[in-house]
């Protein structure tokens, strides 16, 4: 047998040819931090020094990077428009055990040598589904025993986990909105099971994203009752949560639309509404993805700054979007504008812990290289410690946080301190107006805004 088909039956087995553990990246070692290298050495870091302080805090406390499981070792280059066009020499094309234990061993590997702290995953994107519910927990059971396993070996933690209630045809009406109430009860025991691995795996947050808990149209939708019904499953989540002492953070994860036309958890703010509605706002947080903030047709950091604003800013999924193309492309975050208004919020709210930047991005379909796997993640990762450097200091600095304050400095006496206390009266603001006549014109200056920014980044 040639050295070649030995290689390729080693790295499917698991093992090397001369019988050791396998390594899945030959010839790509553990990424090093090397400030002042050049334009072309993408395989190292030319920002991201995990150990720096920052603020009181190392790069790696802020930033608490995670790689996700599904896009980078389940991704197989599809697009809406295109068959698979990534296939990688580890994977045998099948859902058997073993090729999904091959698969976890290749990720704690990649997870290692690029230096992350963190891993994401669905259950579906792990272990296979099986004929019967049983057997899917016995499926998961077992690899979530070897992923226990790397974990304790690597020291790798688990940002968060998650149950894919939205891929099976069994969702296609939704999970905890489906009109079945079967189909709700199956969606439950599929979390039921999610949280308890969450736990085994000592998650730091456990997430919900309802990828078809939405309507493609109102004419057959009782939408109240599929509301209420979605705040009676997270009901049930909370206190099978408490019921077997969980400690992770639950997240919600906001999106528009995609697959569905319209989405209940349509962006931060209305997600924070249901939660307040429904009595569960003291229970969840938010889990923002920007690519989807963008869908909705808000700027990059919008639901960021919302969430983070209303105490609900719990994790971020940091990848970005091409809103010329109008859907979801989970690109990787590589514009420092964007990463500096980010690590901002970030800053100001004092962390994102026990959440993290959770890379769900995928590499473009047209990207094959294994190489290209560790290229993308070490660009974003650059891209946040850039970020965060030009956050840190414009924070800490002031200009913008003075302007912000000057503009609404008509709010700290008089009857605009009436107004921001909730202790002014209709009569009072039409006796002021009376004395004080037509309010000045006062520029909102938002090209100096723009400038300062640009200071910084």
């Amino acid at each position: 047998m040639s050295q070649e088909s030995k290689s390729k039956r080693a790295r499917l087995s698991g093992d090397s040819p001369n019988g050791s553990a396998a390594e899945f990246f030959p010839g790509i070692g553990k990424i090093e931090y090397k400030p002042g290298a050049g334009p072309t050495e993408v395989l190292c870091f030319k920002h991201y020094n995990a150990k720096e302080v920052i603020n009181g805090h190392s790069m790696e406390a802020w930033l608490r990077f995670s790689a996700c499981y599904w896009h980078t070792f389940r991704g197989v280059g599809l697009d809406p428009f295109g068959m698979p066009t990534i296939k990688r020499p580890w994977d045998d094309g099948t859902e058997s055990m073993d090729n999904a234990k091959r698969r976890l061993r290749v990720a704690f590997e990649f997870f290692s040598k690029l230096g992350v702290k963190y891993w994401t995953f669905h259950d579906r994107d792990v272990a296979p589904e099986g004929a019967t519910l049983e057997e899917t927990n016995r499926n998961l059971d077992e690899i979530t025993d070897l992923a226990k396993e790397l974990m304790a070996k690597t020291g790798v933690k688990l940002l968060w986990n998650t149950c894919n209630l939205f891929a099976n045809p069994r969702y296609m009406n939704g999970a905890a909105t489906n009109p079945d109430a079967h189909v709700v009860a199956y969606a439950a025991a599929q979390v039921k099971k999610g949280l308890e691995i969450g736990k085994k795996l000592d998650a730091e947050n456990f997430v919900f994203w309802g990828g078809r808990e939405g309507y493609n149209s109102l004419l057959n939708t009782d939408v109240m009752a599929e509301l209420s019904h979605a705040a009676n499953f997270f009901k049930m989540a909370v206190d099978y949560k408490k019921q077997i002492g969980f400690g992770g953070q639950l997240l919600i994860e906001p999106k528009p639309k995609e697959p569905t036309r319209h989405q209940y958890d349509y962006d931060a703010m209305t997600v924070i509404g249901f939660l307040k509605h429904f009595g569960l706002a003291d229970d969840f947080k938010i889990n923002v993805e920007p690519n989807h903030t963008m869908l909705a047709g808000h700027s990059y950091e919008h639901d960021i700054v919302m969430a983070s604003g209303f105490g609900m800013l719990g994790s971020i999924d940091s990848n970005t979007g091409s809103p010329d193309l109008g859907w979801d492309t989970d690109q990787f975050p590589m514009d420092v504008r964007d990463t500096t208004l980010v690590m901002k919020a970030v800053i100001e709210q004092n962390g994102i812990a026990p959440g993290g930047l959770n890379f769900d991005a995928k590499v473009r379909r047209e990207s094959t290289n294994l190489k290209d796997m560790f290229i993308s993640h070490v660009g974003a990762m650059d891209c946040f410690a850039r970020g965060l450097r030009c956050a840190a200091k414009l924070v800490a600095e002031g200009a913008m946080a003075k302007m912000v304050q000057n503009r609404y400095s008509s709010f700290n006496e008089g009857i605009g301190a009436k107004i921001a206390k909730g202790t002014a009266t209709m009569e009072e603001c039409e006796n002021y107006v009376k004395k004080m006549g037509e309010p000045k014109q006062i520029s909102g200056e938002q090209e100096k805004y723009e400038c300062v920014l640009n200071h910084y980044v």
